[in-house]
């Protein structure tokens, strides 16, 4: 939204570091909930960063924003939305609240959590009365306790956006009853008629047919995962399905991710050697070229204006990367008029559109000295010109020992410098992994 819509967009992601998870894990380890909170928070950073996932704006955390919580709890308590039960605990009395309560429920009925003095099995906690050995504060009737789940993020919302938001994500197993309890106090307690414009669910990342959850023991951390792939074959395996859609994650449904990543590698590095004159064949029709990059750009646009059609966008960038291919690594033996503008054109947009969709493709070669960069350069074209010699001039038994040589050299810069050369008739091109 913010890179290829020029959306002035604010990102908020709350971090939960309290709850009955938490604080059953640090009982477990003998430490503190706060001390097993920031840990996995510091692990959840990492991981983000490893995965090439940009940062929001701003991070909130729900032990920072306990005053507030109090108070937007009993905003609700005033309105006539809450109840107070004998032990302090606070319920949202979703009776009082009548048809508005549950707008993404779709008629689905289901149980919160348990609580004796509960007015209805659809009431649900905004204040837990505090238990022995559990982190607790000065609550909204001057009882300790601990914010519900579903308060801390309704809470950190408006203490950032106010009393209305325009999009609310998070995965599908959040529509209801999370989501929809957020709309019921966030609404009774700005006393507004709609909270949240937009939600957009995710679907499960699964393993064998069922969602990836660490309780199952169904998971692979994603550092285990970056051990054997890269975080732009992960984030094309995800492009590929709807944002919308569960993905059933495995070794052979990885395998168009990781041959992508490998073809969209190898079109930019052509495109590179071609605009910089070490690819000189190729075949190019600029006017068609520039054409079908013109109508990529349309339909692009098109499917991101649709729900985010990601799978659609990528189909649409593979269409002109291998469209500018044919042309690029044409073997005719006409040589067309060259084009490098064209080729980059296509080459830049490409690894623009890449780049907005969160994937790496930056040169490997910016990270060379511009020296090494000539040397390597110098040693393939040299090599290059005496295979053409060979193949002219030379025949038997001198053909093949030259023909041997340039293999030796091929093999040995790839074995040194993970440098790949690819022989075409119209010449040689190199590029580093």
């Amino acid at each position: 939204m913010k890179h290829h819509f020029g959306l002035s967009v604010r990102q908020v992601v709350g971090i939960t570091d309290i709850d009955d998870k938490i604080i059953a894990r640090a009982k477990q380890l003998g430490e503190s909930s706060g001390e097993i909170a920031r840990r996995y928070e510091r692990d959840f950073y990492d991981n983000m960063t490893s995965l090439n996932i940009l940062p929001p704006d701003r991070y909130t955390r729900v032990t920072d924003h306990v005053p507030q919580i109090v108070d937007f709890i009993k905003t609700i308590l005033s309105e006539g939305f809450g109840y107070t039960t004998s032990d302090g605990s606070v319920y949202f009395d979703t009776a009082s609240f009548g048809s508005r309560y549950g707008k993404l429920q779709h008629g689905q009925e289901f149980s919160q959590e348990s609580g004796l003095e509960k007015k209805s099995h659809r009431d649900f906690a905004l204040w837990k009365a505090v238990k022995p050995g559990e982190p607790s504060w000065i609550g909204p009737g001057g009882n300790k306790g601990r914010p519900g789940w579903h308060i801390e993020c309704s809470t950190m919302a408006s203490s950032v956006f106010g009393p209305a938001l325009d999009i609310h994500s998070g995965g599908v197993d959040l529509l209801f009853p999370h989501h929809n309890n957020e709309i019921a106090q966030c609404e009774a307690c700005h006393s507004t008629e709609q909270w949240c414009n937009y939600f957009l669910h995710s679907g499960h990342l699964r393993i064998g047919q069922t969602k990836m959850s660490k309780s199952l023991g169904n998971y692979i951390t994603i550092k285990d995962y970056l051990a054997q792939h890269t975080a732009n074959q992960f984030r094309l395996f995800c492009l590929l399905s709807k944002y919308r859609s569960g993905i059933d994650y495995s070794d052979s449904s990885l395998k168009e991710a990781v041959s992508l990543e490998e073809k969209f590698t190898s079109f930019l590095a052509n495109c590179r050697a071609y605009t910089q004159g070490q690819l000189t064949g190729g075949n190019i029709t600029e006017s068609d070229l520039l054409r079908e990059l013109s109508h990529c750009q349309a339909a692009v646009q098109s499917h991101l204006a649709d729900d985010f059609d990601t799978p659609a966008v990528v189909r649409k960038l593979v269409a002109l990367m291998s469209f500018a291919n044919r042309q690029l690594l044409s073997d005719a033996e006409f040589v067309g008029s060259r084009s490098p503008s064209s080729v980059a054109a296509v080459g830049g947009y490409l690894r623009s559109q890449l780049e907005i969709l969160g994937l790496d493709f930056s040169p490997s070669d910016q990270d060379f000295e511009r020296s090494s960069f000539d040397v390597i350069d110098a040693a393939v074209t040299f090599r290059s010109r005496i295979r053409q010699l060979a193949f002219v001039d030379m025949e038997g038994d001198l053909r093949n020992e030259v023909f041997a040589a340039c293999d030796e050299v091929r093999d040995k810069l790839k074995t040194a410098a993970d440098i790949t050369i690819k022989d075409l008739a119209s010449g040689s091109s190199w590029q580093r992994k």
